[in-house]
């Protein structure tokens, strides 16, 4: 099976005019909606981490000296955070569909700016505990940022601008690694004590950077390629399949602005895009456009199986993620520690499971659309699975090689790392190209429960990590081992062709 596409640019804005959806990717572009849309939502994840996953890459030696922390206090502090994320993602997906993705970000990047700045009142383990708890709901950008790309970008690309948007945000994990230890090492150098370090670190960076971005969002974001959230319901595939399609709600929506009916819509996209010819609708998807969530609604997507494929694939893959960041440079630390070997080193070589996203999530984007071409949703399906188990075996066989190794080799140690990180980020992106076509009138809604499975599995495979003394070899090949079981289970999950 192959579906045509219009032409693909990377500085165009080549508008589907049935949906006024983007069936190009201008990322090399700002003077369109698209290309800021795009840029904004990702930028709005990004920035979420310089705060969300900011206590990683200074616990394992400072903040835990400083606050006289043990093992499983930092193990109970990752859980929090992730405690957090998991129960806002949920919240937020509902509110996605019904206020739109760019107000609900700008919103979240404010609210995690609060316990931002107050990071460095932290005195006791259980300020630690409310901070992180608090600092957790940064993590619900995820969903805002798929949600915006989704609501521009066209079935032909979605999966790329997904992955992309998705990647290049969780780039920021990496990112902090970085960031935090080389101001905090700057700190240190300009004379600060290890105690106020670290402490100034987080004033000076999350806390102004989240407050300008969601300026930016604000500001130059918008809500919907037909202008305002609530125009969503005006685009002309919608308008023009008649108003008895609608619910009752959708119609009391488009009533309440500007009495647009039938065939009478006026839409101004941007000021640099062009249309691409007629697409024929081939799918749902097409046409669907997100309907404020009722509990009538919420079951019906509760119920439905094709919920739980993307779901629990992405339990396995971005919440191993989440685990691997918030605890691999505590791993390294332990096993490796020496005069040369500190929390500086172990922190740049953990930051490389992060950074990778750069690449490795939009190829699994890219890999998504590619496939979807000649095989459709089925194509997207076990292309996610596929990436899962193929991580499960990678962290098996680093488990295993750490239990069976006294003194396991660094490079190998990475090179392990290094292939767990692509097949686990090219599955994540993988996973957010099909999720597009699993309740796709519920999108804000579909996004907010996958983004909280993963979540779901970040608390799972924190708390593996969390009971086995480190350096925990044994968590590495559970988790594994858990990842193969799960792809295993939802492969008899059936998917639309289309």
């Amino acid at each position: 099976m192959s579906s045509p596409t219009p032409p693909f640019s990377l500085t165009r804005a080549i508008v589907n005019p049935a949906n006024l959806k983007c069936t190009t990717l201008p990322i090399f572009a700002i003077n369109n909606v698209y290309s800021r849309a795009f840029h904004l939502s990702w930028l709005g994840f990004f920035v979420a981490f310089l705060s969300w996953f900011a206590f990683s890459p200074l616990i394992p030696e400072s903040i835990k000296t400083d606050l006289k922390l043990t093992s499983q206090e930092i193990g109970n502090s990752n859980v929090m955070s992730l405690c957090a994320t998991l129960l806002v993602r949920l919240v937020v997906g509902p509110l996605v569909d019904r206020y739109g993705p760019r107000k609900v970000m700008a919103t979240l990047l404010v609210l995690g700016a609060i316990p931002s700045g107050l990071a460095g009142t932290v005195t006791t383990v259980n300020g630690l505990y409310i901070i992180r708890f608090f600092i957790g709901i940064l993590g619900g950008t995820f969903v805002t940022c798929q949600a915006w790309t989704t609501a521009f970008f066209d079935k032909s690309v979605v999966g790329r601008a997904n992955a992309l948007a998705g990647g290049w945000g969780n780039a920021g994990g990496g990112v902090t690694f970085i960031v935090m230890i080389a101001l905090y090492n700057t700190l240190i150098a300009d004379g600060l004590s290890k105690h106020v370090a670290w402490r100034a670190a987080f004033a000076i960076v999350p806390v102004p950077i989240l407050l300008g971005t969601a300026a930016l969002v604000m500001i130059f974001g918008q809500d919907h390629p037909a202008g305002r959230w609530a125009d969503r319901f005006k685009t002309p595939g919608v308008v023009g399949r008649g108003s008895e399609e609608l619910d009752e709600g959708d119609e009391k929506e488009l009533d309440g602005e500007k009495g647009v009916k039938g065939g009478d819509v006026q839409v101004q996209v941007s000021e640099a895009t062009e249309f691409a010819p007629d697409l024929p609708p081939t799918s749902t998807l097409d046409i669907a456009v997100n309907k404020p969530v009722t509990w009538e609604v919420a079951a019906q997507v509760i119920r439905n199986p094709l919920t739980w494929l993307p779901s629990l694939a992405y339990l396995t893959t971005f919440g191993y993620e989440l685990a691997i960041d918030a605890n691999l440079a505590n791993v390294l630390y332990a096993l490796y520690k020496n005069k040369t070997f500190g929390q500086t080193k172990a922190g740049y070589i953990a930051s490389i499971f992060g950074l990778l996203n750069i690449v490795t999530r939009p190829l699994g984007g890219y890999f998504g659309d590619f496939i979807y071409r000649y095989r459709g949703v089925p194509g997207k399906k076990y292309l996610t699975i596929t990436c899962g188990l193929l991580q499960g075996l990678m962290s098996i066989g680093l488990g295993l090689y750490m239990d069976s190794h006294p003194h396991p080799d660094l490079t190998v140690i990475i090179v392990f790392i290094v292939f767990m990180a692509i097949f686990n980020e090219v599955g994540n992106g993988a996973n957010f190209a099909l999720v597009p076509h699993c309740n796709p009138n519920s999108n804000g809604l579909m996004s907010g429960i996958v983004g909280a499975c993963g979540n779901v599995g970040g608390i799972l495979f924190a708390m593996i990590f969390r009971f086995q003394p480190t350096p925990a070899g044994k968590a590495f090949w559970i988790s594994g081992a858990m990842a193969l079981a799960v792809n295993m289970v939802i492969v008899v999950i059936p998917v639309p062709a289309l």
